[in-house]
């Protein structure tokens, strides 16, 4: 989430209220709490080269080509506002296919010869592909739905709010009770979702209103 608005602002111009500051850095907030606070040393203990600069390295790229992505996807919606979802979905995902093509087959001992091979000695685990591939499809349907409509920040709250929630009731049903800092961290990320909610609803209230 906080990528997305730093890089919309720094690279697009793209200008978000004091609210949704607010809401955003509960949210990230909380969420890289409960990370850090979930993290063990048994858990550090069992990785075979532990390597937390590399490690860091990684997610901050990670997370800045994920802002550029969604920041350049509000881009697009606005400037072309005649720009369907499906249009967004059909070049990410041609081009997406391209690079792939082109790291997979580009060379004699590239990975994706061996890929097929193993897909023709064990058919199962091609049909498996296939049906992760199609519920994938449709699952990008309602993301970027979801972005056309509502912006890429909502949707990232959106799939931020439902990996938290589901490492909360992982943590539950596996029996493994959270602390006070978790607890705590649960409270920060509901709080600004409820608070994002209330804003919502209040814009929606003022602008129903005004046409009446």
């Amino acid at each position: 989430m906080i990528p997305v608005m730093l890089m919309g602002t720094l690279v697009y111009g793209i200008k978000y209220t004091i609210p949704e500051y607010i809401c955003t850095f509960l949210v990230a907030g909380g969420v890289s709490a409960f990370a850090l606070a979930k993290t063990s040393s048994k858990t550090i203990s069992k990785l075979a080269h532990p390597n937390a600069p590399l490690g860091y390295s990684l997610c901050f790229l990670n997370l800045a080509f994920d802002g550029f992505t969604n920041a350049t996807q509000d881009s697009i919606t606005s400037r072309y506002p005649k720009t369907s979802a499906w249009e967004i979905m059909l070049g990410m995902n041609l081009w997406g296919s391209i690079y792939n093509l082109v790291y997979m087959f580009g060379w004699a001992h590239a990975t994706g010869f061996e890929a097929v091979r193993f897909c023709q000695e064990h058919p199962e685990a091609a049909w498996d592909i296939l049906m992760y591939c199609l519920c994938g499809a449709v699952g990008q349907n309602f993301i970027f739905l979801t972005i056309s409509r509502f912006g890429s920040l909502a949707n990232t709250t959106i799939t931020t709010t439902r990996k938290f929630i589901s490492i909360v009731v992982s943590s539950l049903l596996s029996g493994n009770p959270l602390s006070a800092k978790q607890w705590g961290s649960v409270v920060m990320v509901f709080s600004g979702l409820s608070y994002q909610i209330y804003l919502k609803w209040r814009r929606m209230r003022s602008k129903h209103k005004k046409v009446t």
